[in-house]
């Protein structure tokens, strides 16, 4: 009897053992805890990292713009310096705009060309009032195809003009300064004069000669 008391009040003194799953539980919530402790830690190393990137980003774009102001100024500035010197094209301009104007002339006529050819006229009358017996031919040539020769002749000398002023300025270029080419409104005023100057120069031969619009009657 006694033995048996003994063991009861072993077996009661002893302390109960906690249950497995309280163990598991407290586990599970310990992870729990850790793992949104971590998944805090990430989110605010991403956001940090996130952020780091954005302020190099906007501090690259700074000064990618800053650089391409910086170009920008510069090319703008060497523009200046190339452009400086441009008014040397000027002359040429005008140069050609006076061939085309007078290749225009040598075809339209000129007051010079008028006057020239009624002076020629005159002298034409006044030498047959001297001659007592002038005949047909001689009346003609001198009251008419002098006239007219005189007329030819100075659109011929306008024409030829145009000519040389039309073509001096088409080869300016290769006299001037290398790499600056001609203005294209430069050539075609020059081309425009060199045309008008051929044109001209063949009909004012083509009339002095006779070859078109002779004299009726003397041709």
């Amino acid at each position: 009897m006694t033995t048996k008391t003994d063991a009861n009040t072993k077996t009661d003194a002893q302390p109960a053992d906690p249950a497995p799953a309280e163990d598991e539980a407290l586990a599970e919530g310990a992870a729990a805890t850790t793992g949104v402790e971590a998944e805090t830690a990430t989110e605010t190393t991403t956001e940090a990292e996130t952020a780091v990137r954005d302020e190099d980003a906007v501090a690259g774009d700074e000064a990618a713009a800053d650089e391409d102001a910086e170009e920008l100024a510069d090319g703008l500035g060497d523009s200046d310096d190339v452009t400086a010197p441009e008014p040397a094209g000027v002359g040429q301009g005008a140069a050609a705009i006076v061939s085309a104007a007078l290749g225009f002339l040598s075809l339209s006529g000129s007051w010079i060309g008028t006057i020239v050819g009624a002076r020629e006229t005159l002298t034409g009358q006044l030498n047959l009032s001297t001659n007592a017996n002038p005949g047909v031919a001689a009346q003609v040539k001198e009251g008419y195809t002098d006239g007219w020769h005189a007329t030819a002749a100075v659109g011929g000398f306008f024409a030829l003009l145009a000519l040389v002023v039309a073509v001096v300025v088409l080869s300016r270029p290769a006299f001037g300064a290398p790499g600056r080419p001609q203005a294209a409104w430069i050539k075609s005023a020059a081309w425009a004069g060199v045309s008008l100057g051929v044109i001209g120069l063949i009909l004012a031969v083509a009339k002095y000669t006779d070859l078109i619009f002779g004299t009726p009657g003397l041709s």
